[in-house]
């Protein structure tokens, strides 16, 4: 046949093509003397083969996203890579048949990219390039093409491939009986088959978790695209969903526009729906997403978004809006928006870097109604939601840097909960808060040293309407039975009757808080830290006292007026305050070590004397709107000011006493208990003296030797923790407030546990005991499977006046939450089964149980889809008054 062969491990090393039929420029290995005149330049030949065959073959390889496992051989060590490189056992040309062909372990290497096949061979007389034999090509991204054969063309257009399998390298895998390279840009796979589960390692031939199957898979280069036709989505083989026609954009899309998956509506009074995302991906910083959605009971539901990204930042515009076909679906105000046709939204938020350690941004929900979010399911990125609920709008300017910090705020408030009145809600213009640590050099400073902090606090606030809450039981009005309307305030009491939880006008006030400690260890280990420190305030209060409000229906009717806040405040005969608390202090410590053979041991005996004014110099006014959330605990036990915030300040002196304990194993577990009491040495009780808000009153802080407050932790290793805080009564030692948190991570089990045990405090407005008892697990069942739930009970229910809620007590196991669930989860696919149940304040006059089951799947790179059924039912605790 006139066949000739180069030697076994024969290489041809080409350095250059001109074209497919010209001549090859490059260094050639010869055979022996005998061979025909012929052999380079069907070596030649050969090499100009091989880099159609790789080009070819590169040509038809599968979407790729992510690099795979395998690593592809390599060439050897020194070899250029922007040459070709060709190893084969045998080079043979078959004069006859006018074919050159590398045989036995072949390789070619070029640009990163390397062939393999038993044989490949050049057809001269038909322009075909032919590889047969576990040919497999491996591109520089890692995806590996694997086939029985390779028929290609010689203009890299055209080919056709037997028993293609096509592991691409974002590991999602492609096959096929025979597929087919058209015009360059299209891969046709017939009877192809899809899917991004890997085969199992220890059976292969297994069917995966899912895949698509169909009569032809075509993938469009050019377009990123890939069209199924005559579909079907196989679970572990069994054809589950048919479909005539889709299309996907291939897994090497991040962002592509097309339609993404639906949803599907169930309720009450919206009917069934779906809705249909449209996604625009308009720039590489910019896309848009258009929802329709058709309701069967309130017509067309319009949503929109907006994202856009920048160098510095990035934000977001959220719309929706509905014309809604029957409205009287939904209660009457104030109970609901039943007498509203048009309703909807208006969202953004978005954050800017506008400079070094500064940034600019905002969020902000203008709503048609306060029942729009819960009755039509909006998410909202401003909403704090869970048993009562608000949107909260703010506009800020930070700025951070290693020892201070700057930050400028406007908040706008909106309730949406039963008991929320609008007009009391109050507009922040602005907030204001800076803090700089300045440390001082003794050096330099007569040997004083230490470090200085400098505090600033700017609040400005209006609000339309005075907001008062009961002392005790509530007092709602006689209209709707929603809103508080107490403003019987009896001056001089301690407890009055009712309190201003927020004031109707306008309120100023201007903070400088400025103090210095230095910590001095002396010779035998004592660490003495004196302190001293100023406190300025400057108050100005322009009070509406003309406002009043009237609740009426056909149950009666009810009024309050802005003018009550005189009751609290006394007469106004003067607008500006201005108050001066100066202030030094002395904190000792006396840290004792012991290590031990288990580990070691410190004890810490902790002292704190403080003096100031026994009442400020200049005046505070009574009113007291951001320090209304007073915790006496350990974690506030050697604080020089307990109040939460900038309107209250303690006077007088007051000694801080107590220690802690701390035991550290040597495999990193750890114990440690902390306690103690604070002590009105001398001077005004600024916590036994009433204000607005009767804050401090019921403290634990109000009598002359405070409550005991203590705290235990426990982790003996990383599988377990707890942590009980308390704090006792003074004389009984009777426990005023408990709080409880454990949690575990046994592996596949992990979980934690909750308890609360507030006393009741009337003085404040909680009229009885708060209570409650949180559980939460998940158990990985194996590698993929897990099932997690948790459960919440409101114990304190049991403690509300039957006749005033109008139920018999459930007892101490009411539950406020439940929650389970289970999934599934791998490489490939993700679903989950959720069910939960929670009580919340959707704003109807009364608590609702919200049930939802929420069924999601995700198949990776094809996308996912999710299916939620919610039922709402009044909750037995109707008209529960806070």
């Amino acid at each position: 046949m006139g066949r000739r062969f180069c030697p076994n491990g024969a290489r041809a090393c080409v350095s250059g093509l001109r074209g497919l039929f010209g001549p090859v420029r490059g260094r050639i290995f010869h055979a022996p003397a005998s061979a025909p005149p012929q052999r380079s330049s069907a070596r030649a030949w050969l090499a100009a083969l091989l880099c159609l065959a790789l080009l070819c073959l590169a040509a038809v390889s599968a979407p790729a996203a992510i690099a795979a496992t395998e690593r592809p051989p390599q060439p050897p060590a020194g070899q250029p890579p922007d040459k070709m490189f060709v190893e084969a056992n045998e080079l043979r040309y078959d004069t006859v048949k006018n074919t050159v062909a590398a045989v036995g372990d072949a390789r070619v290497y070029y640009k990163g990219r390397v062939l393999e096949a038993d044989r490949v061979t050049y057809d001269r007389k038909t322009g075909r390039v032919l590889a047969e034999g576990h040919a497999k090509l491996t591109e520089t991204d890692g995806s590996i093409l694997h086939g029985d054969q390779f028929d290609l063309t010689d203009d890299f257009r055209d080919g056709f491939i037997e028993s293609l399998r096509a592991d691409t390298s974002d590991k999602t895998f492609f096959s096929a009986p025979h597929a087919e390279r058209i015009e360059g840009d299209t891969t046709v796979f017939n009877k192809g088959t899809y899917t991004a589960c890997a085969a199992c390692t220890g059976s292969p031939d297994k069917p995966p978790l899912w895949r698509v199957r169909a009569k032809r898979i075509v993938h469009k280069n050019d377009e990123q695209m890939i069209y199924y036709e005559d579909a079907s989505l196989e679970f572990l083989g069994v054809p589950l969903a048919y479909v005539p026609f889709f299309s996907a954009p291939d897994p090497t899309v991040t962002r592509k526009s097309g339609i993404l998956s639906p949803h599907l509506i169930d309720r009450s009074t919206l009917g069934y729906g779906v809705g249909i995302p449209i996604f625009w991906a308009l720039a590489p910083d910019y896309d848009l997403t258009f929802t329709p959605t058709a309701l069967s009971k309130q017509g067309f539901l319009a949503s929109g978004e907006w994202r856009q990204r920048f160098d510095i930042g990035q934000y977001y515009i959220r719309a929706n809006g509905i014309s809604q076909m029957n409205p009287s679906f939904f209660p009457t105000s104030p109970w609901g928006a039943g007498n509203q046709t048009l309703r909807g939204s208006f969202e953004s938020a978005g954050e800017l870097a506008i400079a070094d350690q500064w940034k600019f941004g905002w969020a902000f929900t203008l709503l048609s109604d306060k029942w729009f979010l819960n009755d039509y399911n909006v998410p909202s990125q401003t909403l704090s939601s869970n048993y009562i609920a608000e949107t909260t709008s703010t506009v800020y300017l930070t700025g951070q840097s290693n020892r201070g910090y700057f930050d400028l705020r406007g908040y706008y408030f909106e309730g949406l909960s039963t008991h929320d009145f609008q007009p009391q809600q109050p507009l922040a213009h602005p907030v204001w808060d800076y803090n700089k640590t300045i440390d001082i050099d003794p050096a330099n400073s007569w040997g004083i040293g230490g470090e200085v902090e400098a505090d600033f606090n700017l609040t400005s606030l209006s609000a339309a309407a005075a907001s008062y809450q009961s002392v005790g039981t509530q007092v709602l009005d006689n209209a709707y039975q929603m809103y508080n309307v107490c403003t019987n305030y009896v001056p001089g009491t301690v407890a009055g009757k009712c309190l201003l939880r927020g004031v109707g006008g306008e309120y100023t006030r201007t903070t400088v808080d400025i103090s210095w400690k230095r910590k001095l260890i002396d010779p035998i280990g004592e660490v003495w830290t004196p302190f001293a420190f100023a406190h300025v305030n400057g108050e100005w209060l322009d009070l509406n006292t003309t406002n009043s409000y009237t609740f009426s229906s056909s149950f009666g009717s009810s009024t309050f007026s802005n003018s009550s806040q005189l009751n609290f405040l006394g007469n106004r005969d003067v607008s500006f305050y201005g108050a001066f608390v100066p202030g030094v202090g002395l904190e000792y410590r006396y840290p004792f070590f012991a290590k031990l053979g288990f580990g070691s041991v410190t004890v810490e005996p902790i002292a704190q004397i403080i003096m100031r004014p026994n009442n400020p110099i200049g005046a505070f006014s009574n009113v007291n709107l951001d320090a209304q959330s007073l915790v006496f605990d350990e974690s506030t036990l050697f604080d020089w000011n307990k109040y939460s915030g900038y309107d209250r300040f303690e006077t007088g002196m007051r000694a801080n006493y107590g220690g802690q304990f701390t035991l550290n194993f040597k495999d990193g577990g750890y114990i440690n208990v902390i306690g103690g009491q604070s002590y009105q040495v001398a001077g005004t009780n600024s916590y036994a003296t009433a204000d607005a808000a009767n804050v401090g009153l019921s403290s634990g802080l109000d009598t002359r030797a405070s409550d005991y407050v203590g705290a235990l932790s426990i982790a003996p290793n990383s599988a377990f923790s707890f942590t009980a805080k308390s704090r006792f009564d003074v004389n009984t030692f009777e426990p005023r407030r408990i709080d409880l948190v454990g949690n575990y991570n046994l592996g596949a089990w992990t979980g934690g546990i909750q308890y609360a045990n507030y006393q009741a405090q009337p003085v404040i407005g909680y009229y009885v005991r708060r209570e409650g008892l949180s559980l939460n697990s998940r158990y990985k069942i194996s590698d993929n499977y897990f099932a997690q739930g948790n459960i919440t009970f409101d114990m304190s229910r049991q403690f509300y006046p039957a006749a005033l809620i109008g139920y018999t007590s459930p007892g101490p196991f009411a539950i406020a939450a439940f929650g389970m669930g289970a999934g599934y989860n791998d490489d490939c696919t993700t679903f989950s089964v959720n069910y939960s149940s929670i009580y919340q304040d959707n704003g109807n006059g009364a608590l609702i149980r919200n049930q939802t089951v929420l069924l999601q799947l995700q198949l990776r790179t094809l996308g996912g889809t999710k299916l939620s059924e919610s039922f709402n039912n009044t909750a037995a605790l109707d008209g529960v008054k806070y």
